[in-house]
């Protein structure tokens, strides 16, 4: 179990660290980062999510464990938006990007490879997909969109605005429109939005390893707002799916592991590209990033092993 679990970081760590090669080298220059972001959240992204939700079907979404994976999701969400608010004193949007490095799980390119080779399938990881980019991708931009202009003045038409300003709200919407048309897009569509959504992954890595070659270490206060939000989101999260779906859902066996090791899977680097595109706080995020990442190959193994 453990190394099926493991095999599914290497491609993380071998991009993060080619990245952070570059970087320390100056291969790309001092703008590399930021257009390799912008390049990720603007075009790659959003092509790949078109396509993810364009071949998607909502009512994967109406099982207990996706219900169990979002109340687990939304309560960690929720915790971490208060401890930015009440301890660490954090803006509006800051506290969003806080919260989504402590809730928002690699369900894509960690998430797919551990469900392959623990779980055997993908019938569950899938729904979970769906459910973040569906919901709760479109809340948190909208939460970091809202907190960059907290006045009430022009709220709304910021919010009904939201998908026409931001690429990846926008094609999400599109690639659901198109599943709910029911008709598959020719191939002279997905073809090139198939090569241009390949990138995504790769370049949001890339870039984070980019970030690397700055990092600066954190003071004291930094420190122990990683350490919370890790803790969150490696230990928290799987631990309250757990309670949620033994006690309240009933789930046991191969359906409790599934919800479970999903719960633990570390933070997702859209977290750092979304800091980076808004222009808020990226050591946070890639901090998290790292640290959730590399934690989770214990945690995820261990919940492997006791619940297999």
């Amino acid at each position: 179990m453990t190394g099926s679990v493991l095999g599914g970081f290497l491609p993380i760590w071998g991009i993060t660290a080619l990245g952070w090669a570059a970087g320390r080298k100056d291969v790309l220059g001092p703008q590399a980062q930021h257009v390799l972001g912008r390049f990720a959240f603007a075009f790659a992204m959003p092509a790949l999510l078109f396509l993810t939700m364009s071949r998607s079907r909502v009512s994967d979404l109406a099982q207990p464990g996706v219900v169990v994976f979002a109340l687990s999701l939304f309560a960690v969400f929720s915790a971490a938006l208060l401890v930015g608010h009440l301890v660490f004193r954090l803006k509006p949007a800051e506290r969003t990007i806080g919260a989504m490095a402590a809730a928002h799980v690699n369900s894509a390119n960690l998430g797919i490879p551990v469900a392959v080779h623990v779980l055997r399938d993908t019938s569950f990881i899938v729904p979970v997909a769906l459910f973040q980019t569906l919901l709760v991708t479109p809340l948190i931009l909208t939460l970091i969109d809202l907190g960059e202009r907290p006045g009430a003045e022009g709220r709304w038409r910021r919010l009904l605005t939201l998908p026409l300003r931001n690429p990846i709200v926008a094609a999400s919407g599109g690639g659901l429109l198109v599943a709910a048309l029911g008709r598959p897009l020719p191939a002279e569509v997905t073809a090139p939005l198939q090569l241009l959504g390949g990138a995504a992954v790769p370049a949001a890595l890339f870039a984070l390893g980019l970030s690397l070659h700055a990092r600066v270490r954190p003071d004291a206060e930094g420190r122990a707002e990683r350490q919370v939000l890790v803790a969150l989101k490696i230990v928290a999260q799987p631990l309250l799916a757990y309670a949620l779906g033994r006690w309240a859902f009933g789930l046991d066996g191969h359906a409790l592991l599934s919800v479970v090791l999903v719960a633990g899977l570390p933070t997702a680097q859209n977290a750092f590209l979304f800091a980076s595109e808004y222009d808020l706080d990226t050591d946070l995020a890639r901090d998290t990033v790292l640290l959730s990442t590399l934690c989770s190959m214990v945690s995820l193994s261990a919940i492997a092993w006791l619940l297999a």
